[in-house]
């Protein structure tokens, strides 16, 4: 009975002390409590329209520019950091400005009208001419190997009726888990997805 009452306490006795552990790992770099963060992130374009450039058209032959969907983990204002294969935290003292899927729309829409020539919108409602939207697989920071990945899977809707789909992806390397150094990360690699997609889109 005595043996039987020990391995019952053994891991009980032992859980108080992994759970402070595993918590100080966490905490340098992530966080899930609702403290207001320190800084705010957005997606800044590298490529827009200059001052005073325009373009005049038709709404209905518009280019529409949706915007993304995205699962639960990234459709938060929260940098989402994947710990392992089923673990995700995230990132410490940080968040979106706004909804990330808002932010990426916002980038693609103003690559491609940087590219010039065409009627670029932000909505669907009366337009008739070519449509971008897709999904948004990964905008944010993986700890295991200590770099930020944004990966999307564009749709291209031609008139007519003709669709098109294409996954785009790109990484930086080597990036600490901190804000300051995210967040220039996030912006490098989700513009050159969107300067990816932009050349595809055509």
């Amino acid at each position: 009975m005595k043996g039987t009452i020990a391995m019952i306490r053994k891991p009980i006795l032992a859980a108080p002390l992994l759970a402070p552990a595993l918590a100080l790992a966490l905490s340098a770099c992530v966080n899930i409590g609702t403290k207001v963060p320190g800084t705010l992130m957005s997606l800044t374009p590298e490529s827009a329209p200059a001052a005073g450039a325009g373009v005049s058209g038709s709404l209905s032959g518009a280019t529409a520019v949706l915007e993304p969907a995205a699962e639960a983990r990234l459709a938060v204002l929260r940098i989402p950091v994947q710990i392992d294969d089923s673990n995700v935290a995230y990132l410490k003292g940080t968040q979106w400005v706004e909804r990330p899927t808002r932010l990426f729309q916002r980038l693609l829409a103003e690559t491609l009208r940087a590219k010039g020539g065409r009627l670029v919108v932000e909505n669907d409602l009366g337009v008739s001419g070519p449509r971008l939207s897709g999904r948004i697989l990964d905008l944010g920071y993986d700890a295991r190997s200590r770099r930020v990945i944004v990966r999307f899977d564009a749709v291209k809707e031609l008139p007519g009726g003709k669709i098109e789909t294409k996954r785009f992806e790109q990484d930086v390397p080597g990036v600490a888990p901190e804000a300051s150094e995210v967040g220039p990360a996030l912006n490098k690699a989700a513009n050159a997805v969107a300067k990816d997609v932009v050349d595809w889109f055509g």
